[in-house]
Formats: C-alpha cells, structure tokens, sequence
C-alpha cells in the first residue's frame, strides 16, 4: 500500500467502483469526467475515487480522512473468502463469481434511513434526484480539490422543518415519513447509534416503530449502514428470484451473509432481464 499527500492506493480483486456505487444501496456518488473514477460525499468528507486494474486510487481532502474511507468501504471484510463459502450452491457461485467487485457500503445512518424511505416506489434516477435537493436546500457546502458538493442535513435541520419547508424536493407521500423520522431521532425517541450493539431482529423491530419503516426499508437500513449481514431486503424482485430458485428456503452456504449474497443475486439476475 502506499500514500501520498492526498492519495491512497489499496489493491484488490474484489472491488469494481461501477458495479458497487451504482448497484443502488447510496445514492451520492457522481461519475466523474474522466472515465473510471467517481466523486462522492459522506458526511462532510468529499473523496475521488478511481478503478486501477488491480484495485483503486482514492484522493482525498486529507490523508487522515484514509481510515475513514477505508472502512466506508468495507475494507476490513474478506470478500475472496465470502465468495468461496457462496461456492456450494451453483446459482449463487456464479452469480458471486460474475459480481464480485460489489461490496457493502459501511453508510452514516441517518443518512441511510432518510435515502431508503425516500426510495420507496421509486426509481433510482429519482431517488437520486430528490436526495440532491434535499441536500442542497438544507446541506451544507463542502468544499474539495474535486470540487464543491452539499453535506446531508442533520436530523436536528430536518426536524425544524414542516411539510411546505419540503415541498421543493417533490417527494410526495415520503414527506411525513421523512419528517417523522427526523424527529424520533433528533428528540431520541430513536437512537441509531444503539442500533450498533442490537441483534438483527430487535433492529429492525426498533427501526419499524418509525413512519413508513416496513421490512424492506428496515432491512436495507440494517445491512447498508450497520452492516449487518444477516439483512436479506426483499423487493418484488428478488421475491421471484427466490421463488424460483430457492423455494425450499436461502442455502446454508450464505451464513451469515445473506445480504452480501442478495446483492450479487440481484446484479446477477437484473442483467439477464434488462430490470
């Protein structure tokens, strides 16, 4: 490995930048003009990332932000080992081998929650959308080499607000949501950060006593901020992926990491029928 003032070079095959920021679990990355490389925001911390053939450069405000962004992408999971436990069934072997380069994204939970709520009956371009304008009315500016982006706002901000505060983003039936989580969580009727320490049941049980937390928001909650793996989010989608392949219930092989194993289900089989 090797840093520079601003630079850090990590290798491994188990990491493709399109594949993984564009499978749908964060919505803040924006291909950048040169091809390979992705400019994205977490927080108030701006990194550019770019695919290597043997792994990716990532340059960033500051080299102290490095332990940051490595855990932000999941550095510290063995992935070649995942993937060689998914070996056992064939249809998961393959749909792992295919898609490798996707990891889970370590997200802010906040942050998280509010994208997932929005994202219900949704489509990513809009999601997408929504998620800038609420960043860019209620953010704050973060400056970069890479250039300037909007930090995502606090649940304190988004609690001050009303329901005509947010009708710029033109997120609909999601604004009382939006609203309601933000304050149980700015007032702590919520608290996320005890999510860390819980079970994936008693989880997604607390997170569901928010507004508009169903099981598939919660579960995507669960596994994109909290990584917490046990976490299988079930759209319509992955429903008939299931019923077809694994009616008589997920392969032993997935372990604890059904979560992992849904994304690459999921990428596998979106290719095949242009979903």
């Amino acid at each position: 490995m090797e840093r520079t003032e601003l630079q850090y070079y990590f290798e491994t095959s188990c990491l493709d930048l399109k594949q993984t920021l564009e499978s749908g679990q964060c919505f803040r990355w924006k291909k950048s003009g040169d091809g390979d490389s992705y400019i994205g925001i977490s927080g108030k911390h701006i990194l550019k990332i770019t695919q290597t053939d043997g792994g990716a450069v990532m340059e960033m405000n500051d080299e102290a932000e490095t332990d940051f962004w490595l855990r932000y992408f999941d550095c510290e999971t063995d992935y070649d080992s995942v993937i060689r436990q998914f070996s056992a069934d064939k249809v998961l072997k393959e749909a792992a081998e295919e898609n490798r380069g996707i990891r889970i994204l370590r997200q802010e939970p906040f942050e998280t929650l509010i994208s997932f709520i929005i994202s219900q009956n949704n489509n990513i371009p809009r999601i997408i959308g929504i998620i800038d304008r609420l960043c860019e009315n209620f953010g704050e500016k973060v400056t970069s080499p890479f250039g300037d982006m909007y930090s995502f706002p606090s649940a304190g901000k988004l609690a001050s607000l009303s329901a005509d505060d947010l009708s710029p983003l033109r997120a609909g039936f999601r604004t009382r949501y939006i609203l309601d989580a933000a304050n149980k969580v700015n007032s702590g009727t919520v608290d996320l950060e005890k999510i860390y320490g819980m079970s994936y049941d008693d989880g997604k049980a607390y997170l569901k006593t928010i507004t508009g937390v169903g099981d598939k928001v919660a579960d995507c909650v669960l596994l994109f901020a909290y990584h917490k793996t046990e976490a299988f989010p079930s759209d319509v989608w992955i429903k008939r992926v299931v019923a077809e392949y694994y009616s008589d219930g997920l392969p032993e092989c997935m372990g604890e990491y059904k979560g992992i194993a849904q994304q690459y289900l999921f990428e596998y089989f979106r290719k095949r029928t242009n979903v």
